[in-house]
Formats: structure tokens, sequence, C-alpha cells
């Protein structure tokens, strides 16, 4: 695959964008919750029919925190992940190590940063919003499967970031700024982050049989089903995290019109972007097209 990637240049892209959490949250950076936080192309609050502008203001605020929780959520696989990658390769001097160790370090900084957004919704927003979990049980299931299954679902992850920055928020001047430079900080890391996790996926692949990489595609997209169970019950937790704010009590055939736009949206955002990447697809080819063509066979089940 001629992409061009070294953990040499990726490294020395990542140390020269490095933050620090305390730079971008906290003080007088603060959420301004007059303004939506996500893109419309990823909310899709405006579908619901039963809703005012105030109420569709108030879920994609939730949809926005669950975005974040949910990445924090994720990074709690991928930081122990990278780590169990380096580990057995730890060399002094060695670009790969130090990129990879980089890779770690700045996804515990995410964790860390998505937490304090958490506290900074919940003091805002005044209402507690549910999101899946616990991460440890989570990360616990996900780092159960194939590696192979594991790195794919994470590269998936990383090149969907960059989608939905670029496409839906960079430029969207709707959103609150705040929320928007948090997006922007995360987005600059996960670049170099989409980039490793190609070369980690690919080195797997090198060293597997045709059925041996199948098969990790199969993890993968077992993964994503547990991932979809996870979406449909957020979405569960999302209606009544709204109904609360509002004061509403929402009738069947309102709950039900809700459950059927926002799973839509959710399956979009977390599954579908990310199955549908040209990146993924190109790494997936590179491995097998057998596997470029698995996936391609389900994702418009998320799209």
């Amino acid at each position: 695959m001629n992409h061009g990637y070294t953990y040499q240049s990726t490294l020395a892209a990542s140390e020269g964008c490095h933050w620090r959490v305390e730079d971008i949250i906290g003080g007088e950076k603060r959420l301004d919750f007059s303004k939506p936080f996500m893109p419309e192309a990823l909310a899709q609050v405006d579908p619901l029919s039963f809703l005012n502008a105030e109420e569709k203001k108030l879920l994609n605020q939730i949809r926005g925190n669950t975005y974040l929780c949910i990445f924090g959520l994720v990074e709690e696989f991928i930081l122990p992940f990278v780590l169990d990658q380096v580990r057995p390769h730890l060399q002094p001097d060695d670009y790969k190590s130090r990129a990879l160790l980089q890779f770690a370090s700045e996804e515990a900084k995410h964790i860390q940063l998505f937490k304090q957004f958490r506290e900074e919704f919940a003091d805002g927003f005044h209402v507690n919003c549910p999101v899946i979990g616990p991460p440890a049980a989570i990360a616990d299931k996900i780092l159960s499967h194939d590696p192979m299954g594991v790195a794919l679902v994470t590269l998936h992850i990383e090149w969907m970031v960059q989608n939905h920055y670029v496409d839906s928020v960079k430029d969207n001047q709707d959103l609150d700024p705040q929320f928007k430079s948090l997006l922007r900080h995360h987005w600059l890391e996960e670049v170099q982050h989409a980039k490793l996790d190609t070369l980690m996926v690919e080195q797997m692949g090198a060293e597997r049989t045709e059925d041996q990489i199948l098969a990790g595609v199969e993890e993968y997209l077992a993964i994503g089903g547990f991932i979809d169970g996870g979406l449909t019950q957020q979405v569960e937790f999302d209606m009544a995290s709204l109904m609360d704010a509002t004061g509403r009590y929402f009738n069947e055939a309102q709950k039900e019109e809700f459950r059927k736009v926002q799973l839509k949206a959710n399956r979009w955002t977390y599954l579908g972007s990310g199955m549908t990447h040209p990146k993924v697809l190109e790494t997936l080819e590179s491995l097998s097209p057998k596997a470029r063509q698995r996936v391609e066979s389900i994702s418009p089940a998320f799209s």
C-alpha cells in the first residue's frame, strides 16, 4: 500500500502539534449552552417532528455529551491495546517504539480531557445524562477479541474522527466555539494515530495467512455488533435525558420516532462513517480484496 506513512514522520508531526489539557478547557474556557454542539449531519435532530427548536438544541447538546463520552470510553481500550503492541518491540532510539508510546500518551490525555468535559457539561446542563459503560467492562469485552479485529476497530475510529471533523465541524460557524475547540485538538492528534493504526494493521496482515486475516475481519465485525448493541441502549439514555431536560413525557408514537431517527444517526456516526471511509477500505483491500468485500457487504446496514 503506497501511502508513505512512517513511524519517524508521524512521530515528528505529533511532537509538532502537542497541546495540554489545561490549555483548552477550564477557567474562562467554558461551554456556551445557548449554541448547538454537534453538526446536524451527525446529530440528526431536525427530522424529529414533535420537538420544537429549543428541544432540538437540548438534544443536540445531549448528543454532544454522548459523543465525547463515547470517545473517552473507546480510548479506554485503545490505550492498553497500543501499549500491548509496543511492549514486545521496545528498543532504545527506535522510532516505532517512540511513536507508539507517544500515541498511548496522547490517548491517556484524551481520556483526561473527556472526563473534564463531562464534569463541565454536568455543571452547565443541570440534568444527569447517562452514557453506556462502565468503560472498563467495555474495554475488557473488546480486548477479548482477536488483536487484528481490535486493530481494525481502532483504525476505523481514528479515520472516522477525521471524517467527522473535516466534513462537518471544521467550517461550521453555528457550533459552540469551545466544543469545536475540543474536537479540533482531538482531531489534530488523531490524524497521526490513524497513520500509526494503518502501519500496525499492515504489519499484522503481513504476519497472517489470508484465512487468518479474514478471521480478524470477522472479529472486527463482531466488535461492531457489540458496539451497535451499546448504541441501541444509548438512544434510550438520550431519550430519557431529553425528557428530563424538557419536562415532557413522550407518547409511544413519539418514542418510536425518536428511536428510529436517532438509532440511524448513531449507527452512521459511530459505525457507517468508519466502515465506508476510503482509507479504511484501502487498508482492507491491501490485506485482501475479500476483506474489503466482506465489510462493504455489511456497511449499508449502518449508512
